[in-house]
């Protein structure tokens, strides 16, 4: 879409008591770049595909690897940052290590942007 396309007021002219509204309810820079830095994580197909994953149960790095026909190496480098995200949690069993989603707001995230693409 070319910038002639959108549309654009005729004149310049602000309108003082809405962005009085808008600005008493914009979040600080640090809030919105951390939410930023959240979405991105949600931009990632395999990330996305180990949260479904995880939808269904607590699994090892090693059901993982084999559910999503990656390497454990790689499983490992995508859980790092869904960890760091606070998205998943991790607890050690033996040798094994097993991953769960950090909370119910994930599972909420994917089924609101689900819906949404599905409008």
């Amino acid at each position: 879409m070319a910038l002639n396309d959108v549309e654009r007021c005729e004149e310049f002219h602000t309108h003082g008591d809405l962005l009085e509204v808008v600005n008493a309810h914009m979040p600080d820079e640090d809030e919105l770049y951390d939410l930023a830095e959240l979405f991105k994580v949600f931009g990632d197909s395999t990330r996305i595909r180990i949260l479904f994953v995880l939808f269904e149960a607590e699994v090892c790095v090693c059901d993982l690897a084999e559910a999503l026909s990656m390497t454990q190496s790689a499983i490992s480098h995508q859980l790092k940052i869904l960890k760091q995200s606070k998205l998943v949690k991790s607890r050690r069993e033996g040798k094994s290590v097993f991953y769960s989603l950090a909370d119910a707001h994930v599972r909420t995230i994917i089924a609101q942007g689900r819906e949404h693409i599905e409008e």
